[in-house]
């Protein structure tokens, strides 16, 4: 018997629980077309915005690699080399809404049981801004969207009005989301920046402007490397460089640490998990922080640019590890899911060799004594 890989999340049904993420691979109705078509149980579209955006010259992403022979870390092609990372300053989809809601339609009515999330973004420094927000949102759920992912975490936006600049406030973070809530008739997704010193604050006026899920983490802020030989950044246009953001594997304990920290503080929300997922094992963490879906970008983009392989293996390795634990009674991914996050506690609460000699930080041989003053 098939093993049971479906999931409810936020009221939507998904025949699993691997999604697609919003980035490239997610760009067009063809490549959307094909990732259903591979098995994902839902695709996030790249960010649509009201008005199209002009991104960089020349390529928009690299792919860092290290091997065991160098620690360099470089986007240089190197025999035995393997992945790192990977990075882009990319902005979002460079489509008006006008192209994709036709194909948010079409993509619909070809795949009616599976879950297409729209990805939208605008700005939030005036009530114009704030009705741009409005009318994504109307207009791309009309259209057939089954959820709404709001994007508060691009880390290069030009603006200091959107993207990652919104993530990092929790005030904007409730205004744009109860904005959305008033219009949207499908479930509202809040995708979060990892840039932020607690992100369980930006998380809490997310909620409290009514989202019905956080997703995290959007990549890291990140500069490319130095070439040695040409002196010049690795991805630079006429010499010079910006930050642009690292996904991929190197950024999985980053992302992890920040999802332990919003499933702790809020055990009863939904989250969907991002970072450096390319096989079951790595879902399998998030899973058991709490997250009931994840989603997946950079291993999909090495793979026929929508992970056919990535998806397939995916599926089956969760199938596997639900017949391998079935005499715990797990038979879906709601039977474990978030079953070990409490295992995460504060350091003071791991063991010390001799608790007796553990005192804080305070009153240790070496350390000066107090002034009383």
């Amino acid at each position: 018997m098939a093993a049971d890989l479906s999931v409810k999340f936020t009221g939507l049904e998904f025949e699993n629980p691997f999604l697609l993420a919003s980035a490239p691979p997610t760009e067009s109705e063809s490549n959307i077309l094909r990732a259903f078509d591979a098995g994902w149980g839902g695709v996030v579209t790249k960010t649509i915005g009201l008005h199209p955006v002009i991104n960089v010259k020349g390529p928009k992403t690299k792919f860092n690699r290290t091997s065991v022979d160098s620690p360099r870390i470089s986007s240089r092609r190197r025999p035995d080399s393997v992945l790192h990372s990977s990075w882009n300053w990319e902005l979002i989809s460079d489509k008006a809404l006008d192209w994709w809601l036709p194909r948010i339609e079409r993509i619909k009515k070809a795949h009616p049981s599976k879950m297409l999330i729209a990805s939208i973004m605008a700005g939030s420094e005036s009530e114009t801004e704030l009705e741009h927000w409005r009318t994504l949102a109307k207009a791309c759920q009309e259209k057939g969207a089954d959820g709404l992912e709001l994007n508060f975490s691009c880390p290069h936006m030009d603006r200091d009005d959107m993207g990652s600049n919104v993530g990092k406030n929790q005030a904007l973070c409730r205004q744009v989301t109860t904005v959305v809530k008033e219009v949207a008739k499908v479930p509202v997704w809040v995708k979060l920046t990892p840039s932020t010193t607690e992100i369980i604050y930006e998380a809490r006026g997310a909620f409290e402007g009514g989202a019905d899920a956080i997703t995290s983490s959007n990549t890291f802020p990140s500069l490319m490397t130095i070439d040695p030989d040409s002196l010049e950044f690795e991805m630079q246009v006429d010499g010079y460089t910006s930050q642009g953001g690292l996904g991929g594997p190197a950024i999985l304990p980053q992302s992890l640490a920040k999802m332990s920290q919003l499933c702790q503080a809020f055990p009863d929300r939904a989250f969907s998990g991002i970072g450096g997922i390319s096989d079951f094992t790595h879902a399998l963490n998030y899973f058991m922080l709490g997250c009931g879906t994840v989603q997946v970008c950079t291993a999909a983009m090495l793979d026929h640019a929508v992970g056919p392989n990535v998806v397939k293996a995916l599926k089956e390795g969760m199938g596997q590890f639900l017949e391998k634990h079935a005499d715990k009674g797990w038979k879906t991914l709601e039977d474990f899911r978030g079953c070990r996050r409490d295992r995460i506690v504060p350091q003071s609460r791991i063991k010390r060799p001799e608790s007796k000699e553990y005192h804080g930080g305070h009153e240790a041989e070496g350390y000066a004594e107090p002034d009383p003053e």
